[in-house]
């Protein structure tokens, strides 16, 4: 309730009941706040959740949690006065890209004349806000006019030839197939989701005919996927690891499980001038000769996690190993969380130290990096191999704080490299960081309706993961792209349509 305290009423039965409106607003306000703080513990209880030790939710739900909690704090603050409303964090303050177009909307004063004392109104500035708008995804259909024309003298018609299309005779254009492969590869977005939706613009496209179109499509990715292998192959350095990916087994009438294998290169740490990339492939199984034939030509360091059968890339001297330390701290973190260990707290501690000094020289060159981590990290190194050797003698032998410390200590070789190689990382976490968006499409496709299928899956999520990687918005890359190659682009060229040669404002040859 607004009160204007320079006219108050003068009666005491009008200032009574003034009084009472006021007491039912503060009531109001103080029941709206104690909500608020209410949904604010809730979401701190879940974050707490997130880390603690009982049983931890999976991040997606949690997410959706979050999600909803949040909402629920938004519809209790509008009901509060603008002058109560909570302070915001500045992540929640949109600052709008400056790239986006802008359209007016003036609101003017319908009289130009002050409705004080009717004197003459001029303009002193304007306050300017703004608010992002959306615009729904709208069909259209692009008809494509040839004249033709006779010679009247020989009889003959002339005709401009018609333009290719990404797939012969198919109704879909390169945007069209770049919206549905970004659909289901990039936003998890299933082909019979999408036909719903399509079905809702008036446009009825079955699944069958969305699959036609998503084969098509990858039938011209295959060669820029290939192009993105051998750039990552051509590199010293690599990181490796693979995820599982159901794949329906019609035989059985279930699924069986295959794998991806993601390989990955970044140099940026160690202000490599390459650009960072990162390839799939597809196998039905997880033998170690998987990897082994897709290095079988690269020589240098492939840092790994810990499965054994990567072991086998040792083989020849090509190759040498490099661990991970965020592997290792895992095993000490889960013990100390379901025991409470001081040992196993002390190893994360431990591991912490190295982490703090590759903040401080991340980005630096390689030799930079290299000379800080003998100075630095190679005593606090050496001081943890032997205390974790002290350690693995005072405790019993069966137990996971034995499996941790064996765990690293096994592996201290491939540990420690890093130490004489500055392009070498403490982690794999470029590469989990790839595998990711493989783990939530798998949530939503459950599995893929075939080996090839897989495959697709691979060519696509090569092309929309090095594009991330590389700041390239996926949908308006491969529109490009697949307008380019159905055009005719020639494959002498076809570096100049890897992500990061290509540039969104380029026109067609």
């Amino acid at each position: 309730m607004d009160v204007d305290l320079a006219a108050l009423p003068d009666d005491v039965e009008t200032l009574q009941r003034m009084v009472r409106a006021l007491a039912t607003d503060v009531t109001g306000l103080s029941e709206a706040q104690a909500e608020i703080e209410r949904l604010r513990l809730i979401v701190q209880k879940l974050q707490r959740s997130q880390f603690g030790r009982a049983e931890r939710l999976d991040d997606d739900q949690l997410q959706l949690g979050f999600e909803d909690l949040n909402a629920d704090i938004a519809r209790v603050e509008v009901t509060l006065p603008a002058t109560t409303k909570t302070f915001r964090s500045k992540t929640e303050r949109l600052s709008l890209p400056a790239h986006l177009p802008r359209e007016d909307m003036r609101l003017d004063l319908e009289h130009q004349a002050c409705p004080c004392c009717g004197g003459e109104l001029h303009a002193i500035g304007e306050t300017v806000s703004e608010m992002l708008d959306h615009v729904p995804a709208r069909l259209r259909v692009i008809r494509i006019c040839r004249p033709r024309y006779g010679c009247r003298a020989c009889g003959t018609i002339h005709q401009a030839p018609a333009p290719e299309r990404p797939i012969a005779k198919g109704l879909a254009s390169p945007a069209l197939l770049a919206h549905v492969v970004i659909a289901k590869y990039c936003d998890h977005l299933p082909l019979y989701r999408q036909s719903q939706i399509f079905a809702r613009h008036g446009v009825e496209l079955d699944r069958s005919t969305l699959a036609n179109w998503v084969g098509g499509a990858c039938w011209w990715l295959e060669p820029l996927q290939a192009r993105l292998a051998e750039h990552i192959f051509n590199s010293q350095k690599l990181f490796a690891d693979d995820t599982p990916l159901p794949v329906l087994d019609p035989g059985r009438g279930r699924t069986k499980t295959g794998r991806l294998w993601v390989y990955a290169r970044d140099d940026r740490p160690w202000s490599g001038a390459d650009p960072p990339a990162a390839v799939y492939f597809y196998s039905p199984d997880r033998r170690a000769e998987r990897p082994a034939s897709h290095l079988a030509k690269f020589k240098g360091i492939v840092q790994v996690d810990g499965y054994p059968g990567f072991d086998r890339l040792r083989e020849g001297g090509d190759i040498q190993l490099a661990a991970c330390w965020a592997h290792a701290r895992r095993k000490f973190y889960e013990v100390q969380q379901a025991t409470d260990s001081p040992i196993a707290a002390e190893a994360l501690r431990r591991i912490a130290e190295f982490y703090a000094i590759e903040a401080i020289i991340r980005g630096e060159t390689a030799d930079a990096r290299r000379n800080v981590r003998q100075v630095r990290s190679l005593p606090l190194v050496a001081a943890m191999k032997a205390w974790l050797e002290t350690q693995l003698t005072h405790i019993p032998p069966r137990g996971g704080l034995a499996d941790a410390i064996r765990y690293a200590l096994t592996r201290w070789s491939d540990l420690s490299r890093f130490l004489d190689d500055g392009r070498i990382e403490l982690d794999t976490n470029t590469v989990e960081r790839a595998i990711r968006p493989i783990t939530l499409g798998r949530k939503n496709h459950r599995f893929a309706g075939s080996g090839r299928g897989a495959a697709r899956w691979a060519t696509v999520g090569s092309l929309i993961t090095t594009a991330k990687l590389n700041n390239v918005e996926p949908f308006a890359y491969l529109k490009d792209v697949l307008e380019r190659m159905s055009a005719g682009h020639p494959m002498a060229r076809i570096d100049d349509l890897l992500p990061w040669n290509w540039r969104p404002d380029r026109t067609i040859n």
